[in-house]
């Protein structure tokens, strides 16, 4: 039966160091991650964790990634993609988005946000 398997992380927050300034590298932000990845499940029904792909081993690659400081969202978006397929090759699509609740913009309510997907 074809078909592919979404698994997603929603809105899974973070206070962290990223940023091209220094006051968010001392001070820190807020920051929310996205996650979904998709992989062919196979035939018959999943009944174990070992035929599927671990959300908490995902969670594990963003919190990594999350505690290491990097000027851009681009970077973390794409670190994590790529870091996720690394360890369950079989991903077919990874979407992962990244947004700073507070960036460092005068005048400015709201959030920034940096969004990557990509095929495997």
């Amino acid at each position: 039966m074809p078909g592919l398997m979404h698994i997603s992380l929603n809105n899974v927050r973070f206070r962290a160091y990223h940023g091209l300034y220094p006051e968010e590298r001392q001070k820190g932000n807020d920051f929310v991650v996205n996650m979904e990845v998709a992989y062919e499940p196979g035939e018959g029904i999943i009944v174990d964790l070992d035929k599927t792909i671990d959300y908490a081993a995902l969670f594990n690659i963003i919190n990594e990634t999350m505690q290491q400081p990097v000027d851009l969202l681009e970077t973390l978006t794409q670190t994590i993609a790529y870091a996720a397929h690394k360890k369950f090759p079989s991903i077919r699509t990874a979407t992962v988005s990244v947004e700073k609740l507070n960036p460092p913009i005068d005048n400015f309510s709201g959030s920034s946000a940096v969004k990557f997907s990509c095929n495997f």
